[in-house]
């Protein structure tokens, strides 16, 4: 099977990608292109996918560049390929040939550019790397390499929406806290849970930011033949979950 590959028109004409699971070589609850090196799939299978990913970017698997998750606000600034992954949820860079990377399963993809003077940025942006900043931090980085603000667009990829995205009071309360802007993100569940919009957040945050920001629009709970999901695998009781990758390039 072919991979599917989801674009944003507002991201060309640099080449970039949200990557589905459709094309992969895993197999079991990783079925597809499971690209997790985290995850518990076969390491030589995750291999495969992730040289698919890097063929689909026009580059050699090491050009593929990564980091080390850890939901926060941290950005790298990547100036050559490296096998290196630091902890940090976000990656900027403005050498050509490189392809920056993301990994999720709910959590935000976005995907940054600046393509007047050739900058780029990845972040990774749950509901804690996002409060905590990462997307600021991302497009401070992107603007120390010589990047505008007001050139930048950020595409948000596939996400949990807020149709499946079920938090406690506690949830809502921190977010609260931080601003009581905030409760506009959340809207009544079940008894006193609450339904959170991440990608709503996502974009305001990157708007409020200046730049240009929009979302795909696909939500990866709702749609199990596209998207890998840590909610619906912890719904499933599975033991594990694949990771989506998104990716772009100079």
């Amino acid at each position: 099977m072919t991979l599917e590959i989801i674009t944003a028109d507002a991201l060309a004409p640099l080449r970039h990608g949200f990557f589905t699971r459709r094309g992969g070589a895993s197999s079991g609850v990783f079925e597809g292109l499971n690209c997790g090196t985290g995850s518990s799939d076969q390491s030589d299978v995750v291999a495969i996918n992730r040289a698919r990913v890097a063929e689909a970017m026009g580059i050699a698997p090491d050009h593929l560049v990564a980091v080390h998750q850890v939901h926060s606000p941290d950005v790298i600034t990547v100036t050559e390929p490296s096998a290196d992954k630091p902890k940090a949820d976000a990656l900027v860079t403005a050498t050509p040939g490189i392809a920056l990377s993301i990994l999720t399963a709910d959590c935000q993809p976005v995907l940054f550019a600046d393509p007047d003077n050739e900058v780029i940025g990845a972040a990774h942006a749950g509901w804690k790397g996002a409060r905590d900043g990462v997307l600021e931090a991302t497009i401070d980085a992107m603007i120390d390499l010589g990047a505008e603000r007001e050139n930048i667009t950020a595409v948000i990829g596939p996400s949990i929406s807020q149709k499946a995205y079920e938090v406690g009071p506690e949830f809502v309360e921190a977010f609260q806290a931080q601003d009581p802007e905030n409760s506009r993100f959340f809207i009544p569940g079940f008894n006193d849970r609450m339904m959170f919009d991440l990608p709503s957040y996502g974009l305001t945050k990157l708007r409020a930011a200046g730049v240009q920001a929009m979302w795909t629009g696909h939500c990866t709970y709702s749609d199990p033949d596209r998207f890998f999901s840590y909610r619906r695998t912890t719904h499933a009781k599975e033991a594990d979950y694949g990771r989506l990758i998104s990716a772009i390039r100079l």
